[in-house]
This record gives structure tokens, sequence and C-alpha cells, in this order.
């Protein structure tokens, strides 16, 4: 007999393949960057505005915690063009297999953190 009661699912006992992982990254970074815009979208007209605004731009972003933020929608920039690419490539039927898509999913990753530890370098 089957009971009402909600089941409980823990998602970190599921093992996802990589494809599904970058999938959900995908989806994610886009998340990022939406929710980013305005933020951008004042910082640009904010150093476009004077000179002045634009030295208090700057120094507004020589703290940790912004850098860390712009940090991450850089990454999350550059992760959503690239797994983009790779979208469109598949469209293209360009890598479609089962076996050349888990390659490619692992390859949008690779750069990706590559990418990662390389803007963190010259953030920081």
């Amino acid at each position: 007999m089957k009971t009402k009661q909600p089941v409980y699912l823990n998602l970190f006992q599921f093992k996802f393949p990589v494809t599904a992982i970058a999938s959900i990254l995908h989806r994610m970074s886009g998340v990022i960057l939406f929710l980013a815009l305005p933020f951008l979208l004042w910082g640009l007209q904010l150093s476009l505005q004077s000179a002045k605004d634009f030295e208090r731009l700057q120094t507004l972003m020589t703290g940790p915690v912004i850098k860390l933020i712009v940090w991450a929608v850089l990454v999350a920039l550059f992760y959503h063009l690239i797994a983009g690419i790779r979208h469109l490539l598949m469209d293209m039927h360009v890598a479609d297999g089962k076996q050349s898509g888990r390659y490619m999913a692992w390859l949008v990753i690779l750069i990706s953190v590559v990418f990662a530890v390389f803007l963190g370098v010259c953030i920081w």
C-alpha cells in the first residue's frame, strides 16, 4: 500500500552525468548574469556620468568583496558563453553523440576552470 507522505530526495546522493552538470551550470550562470545585470548597468552609468563618479566607482571596486563579486560575474559570463557555443555546435550536429557530448562537457568545464583561475590572478 502506498502512503501519501512526501518523499525526501537528497540531491547529493544522486550521481549526475557530466553533461547534466554542465547543463545545470549553464542555467545557473544565466541566472547569475540576469541578477547581476542591473548592477552592471548601474556601474556603466556611473562610470560614464563624470570623471568624479568614475573615480568613485574605481575606489568602490578596490574592496575584496566587490572583487569577488566581479570575479564571479565574469566567470559566469565566460562559462555561459562557452557552454552556449557548445549548445550551438550540438544544434549543428557537431559532437552531439553520447561520448563526444561527454568530452565537450568536460572541455567546457576545464576551460572555464582555467579561465577562472587566470581571471582570479588578474583581478587580485
